[in-house]
């Protein structure tokens, strides 16, 4: 495996002493970054995730090689037809080099299957579908944050050994939220669990009633939330409001930071969900998240924290490489070992799953938090090579 990535000032030193030999395509390394910046994910992803971005730029000091680092910002609304068609144009009239972020499944699949057949790198922060180092995986794409089948093994699978053996499953009705049901109801299953019923629904809904209705009536011991943003929050609220929570436990499959400081801790507490980052793990978190947090006014998510990882490790690959060519960076970046503020025992797997530690937590009370951003409690850490689907398992066309 190669080295890890250099801090910040390691970096310019190895590229002060480096001979002028790189090859580059154009005048800049330009960074697509596309992500949600009005609509569902915006408080996940959004601005925060561009703070992140040209945090990760000034950082590494704006330059690889003397050739500047620009990064262009798009907001695809999380629809992937506004997705494809930004994409198409990113490559074709801005000479982008790399797609980052890259929020909800939806938008994140067209986007790798453009960007695989014009050999340009995906680095995706936002999107859950494990499918994107599976059967849809490229050879230039890269899932660094966390994916569906890494959220089932940790909150689901953990549910169960708790005691919620029945399972029944509320599906936002997209790529997404198929692959985290079929993903949470596997290990459920194999766990010893069983699984009652689902019941799909629009996404970005606004009334889940019958819904939830009809996981009351099923008589399941935990309803499993497979959707995300605000999705989860008008589910979570509606389910409280509906006396739901008195009787059956409400997991949230995916469910992040500033979701939990919408519904507030009275609401929220007790809620458990895996994640692959949080601000107040220790030192190096905390350090990051502090500078993130003058720049932003908020804790950064899982999504944004990701989104700066991976264009460091992308940075330290395309000067590796002496050259911006997707392939030629994408063969540096894979078997990258990654040890950072983000992600811990981690390394870049053959199908472009950054394979490192998951963090199962448990929404404090609000008894117990100890001011702003105060609102989760670690209960358990789960190791990268258990918490991520086996490379053999993934169906990967381009692994051997």
């Amino acid at each position: 495996m190669r080295k890890p990535l250099p801090t910040a000032c390691g970096a310019m030193a190895l590229i002060a002493a480096a001979p002028l030999v790189a090859d580059y395509s154009d005048d800049a390394v330009r960074i697509g970054l596309m992500t949600d910046l009005s609509a569902i994910y915006s408080d996940v992803a959004g601005q925060g995730a561009l703070i992140a971005a040209e945090m990760a730029v000034d950082d590494w000091g704006g330059e690889i090689d003397g050739v500047p680092l620009e990064i262009i910002a798009v907001d695809h609304q999380s629809d992937g037809d506004v997705a494809e068609r930004e994409a198409r144009r990113l490559i074709d009239e801005e000479g982008v080099d790399v797609f980052a972020e890259l929020v909800s499944s939806s938008t994140a699949l067209p986007v790798q299957a453009m960007a695989r057949d014009e050999g340009v790198v995906v680095l995706t922060s936002g999107a859950a579908s494990s499918a994107l180092t599976g059967e849809e995986c490229s050879p230039t794409g890269f899932h660094w944050a966390y994916d569906t089948y890494a959220l089932a093994a940790g909150t689901a699978q953990a549910v169960v050994e708790e005691g919620g053996v029945s399972w029944f499953f509320m599906t936002a009705d997209y790529s997404f939220g198929h692959a985290l049901e079929q993903d949470s109801a596997d290990f459920v299953k194999a766990a010893g669990g069983e699984v009652l019923g689902a019941a799909r629904h629009e996404f970005q809904g606004s009334d889940f009633t019958s819904e939830l209705l009809e996981a009351e009536v099923s008589g399941a011991d935990v309803i499993g939330l497979a959707n995300a943003g605000g999705d989860t929050i008008n589910a979570v609220r509606q389910a409280y409001e509906l006396g739901l929570t008195a009787d059956q436990q409400l997991v949230g499959l995916l469910l992040f930071l500033t979701e939990v400081r919408d519904l507030g801790l009275y609401v929220a507490n007790g809620l458990q969900l895996t994640t692959g980052f949080y601000w107040d793990l220790d030192d190096e978190t905390r350090e990051w998240s502090e500078r993130f947090r003058d720049r932003h006014g908020f804790a950064p998510t899982m999504v944004q924290a990701s989104v700066y990882s991976s264009l460091m490790h992308y940075f330290q690959a395309v000067k590796a490489a002496g050259t911006d060519d997707g392939p030629a960076v994408a063969e540096e970046l894979r078997g990258t070992e990654v040890n950072d503020f983000f992600a811990r025992n981690g390394y870049v797997r053959e199908d472009g799953r950054l394979v490192h530690d998951m963090y199962l937590m448990e929404v404090k009370a609000a008894t117990d938090s100890r001011g702003s951003w105060d609102y989760l409690e670690l209960v358990r850490v789960i190791p990268g090579e258990e918490a991520y689907r086996p490379l053999a398992d993934g169906g990967c066309p381009y692994v051997d």
